[in-house]
């Protein structure tokens, strides 16, 4: 045995350093709304190409997809991942990995997406998901085993995924929980869901949510129009409107249409690679993952989730609160943001400028890619360097993401 294999079988492999590139996605189209009738797959498809386009990088580069979506919408949906990244006009040769990591199913793809670059089996994966919960199917237990007699009871498999797989409370009731353990009202809720409104349609008024939109054709009857904007937008939106909306989950309860985020319709895309490759293959990178982190939390006040993910992350790479630029945190409901305001610090200055999911929506496959995006754009914008981005999860977990602007 030489000295000289010797001495390269034992050499450490320097760790590479991994950036994000491009940045593509749909409108977020309302429940039922203009991209209902879009097959999910389709959908996915063309934010994947927009993705890639706008990065610069020919799909040929691309050797693997990472692709999340929660809930099964056609028949090809089980298989998601590898439809799309064929549709996406990605070799036959490159790999397809699916993903689920409930509403943080997006920072999963992206997450899965940069292990693999990490573990040397991919060198640019194409990371991000698509929802079409407008065409979630109906479902029968009981048919394959022969219903014995009388009506056939169909479930609603979005229903599914709006409930807690424990208690079977809607989500929304786990944020009025959340509201009742911390005593948030509901003036605090409704002001935060108008803010969102105004941020949102701030941002798309002054072209910042135009740069991470890539529009959609669609058919109407005889026409076709593009959809360019995101659906979901309320300009009438004000603390005294939203105040006058029904509680949606509990009767007295605070949460409301208003207060909550919306059902969706969407797809979105990041590339991932080694810095060297994606620079090599003509994409400019945009930011890097520095760290993330998992917790999980009590089911019933889901929402806590933020909280507890946000300090562990912070813990573990030795930062605090004010050395943060940015905070991304999903507006499931407006009590899971202020409850990581007050329980964390976060100033409200610094935190979800551009709308969320109240406003802009929570398709959970996409969230977290737009919010991936929405933060680069804010660090590029502000000359800022670092940002977090986190969400609750159903079934009682929290997710936290540093990102750095590369």
């Amino acid at each position: 045995m030489s000295d000289e294999w010797t001495k390269g079988r034992h050499m450490r492999r320097e760790a590479p350093d991994i950036v994000i590139a491009g940045g593509q996605r749909t409108p977020f189209g309302a429940f039922s709304g203009a991209l209902s009738g879009i097959e999910m797959t389709d959908l996915a498809a063309h934010a994947a190409k927009g993705c890639m386009v706008d990065a610069g990088v020919d799909a040929a580069a691309v050797d693997h997809i990472v692709f999340a979506t929660t809930v099964p919408s056609g028949r090809d949906s089980l298989f998601a991942a590898r439809v799309v990244g064929q549709k996406s006009g990605l070799p036959e040769s490159a790999g397809a990995l699916g993903v689920v990591r409930a509403c943080a199913s997006g920072l999963q793809a992206l997450i899965s997406a940069e292990q693999q670059i990490r573990s040397g089996h991919s060198a640019i994966t194409l990371a991000g998901g698509a929802e079409s919960y407008s065409r979630v199917p109906y479902a029968s237990s009981v048919v394959r085993q022969g219903a014995k007699r009388g009506p056939i009871e169909l479930e609603d498999m979005l229903d599914w995924a709006y409930r807690c797989p424990f208690s079977q409370e809607y989500m929304g009731e786990t944020a009025e929980n959340l509201a009742d353990d911390y005593g948030y009202d509901r003036a605090a809720m409704d002001e935060w869901g108008a803010m969102s409104q105004q941020r949102a349609i701030a941002a798309r008024d002054n072209g910042f949510l135009a740069r991470q939109i890539l529009p959609v054709e669609v058919r109407e009857r005889s026409q076709t129009r593009v959809v360019a904007h995101d659906e979901c937008l309320r300009a009438d939106a004000t603390p005294q409107k939203l105040a006058s909306l029904r509680p949606a989950f509990r009767e007295g309860g605070r949460v409301t249409a208003g207060n909550a985020s919306t059902v969706n319709d969407a797809a979105g895309f990041v590339l991932v690679g080694e810095r060297a490759t994606i620079e090599e293959a003509g994409a400019k990178p945009r930011g890097r993952i520095v760290d993330w982190t998992v917790v999980g939390v009590p089911a019933r006040i889901m929402g806590h989730g933020p909280v507890p993910a946000i300090a562990n992350l912070l813990e573990k790479t030795g930062r605090d609160v004010g050395d943060i630029d940015y905070f991304e945190i999903n507006e499931a409901f407006a009590a899971v943001n202020i409850h990581a305001e007050r329980q964390l610090g976060i100033p409200r200055d610094r935190h979800n400028l551009y709308g969320g999911g109240i406003s802009i929506g929570h398709p959970p496959a996409v969230t977290g890619i737009r919010m991936c995006m929405t933060a680069l754009q804010h660090l590029e914008n502000t000359g800022g360097k670092i940002a977090i981005l986190s969400m609750c999860l159903g079934a009682g977990q929290g997710l936290a993401m540093m990102v750095e602007r590369a």
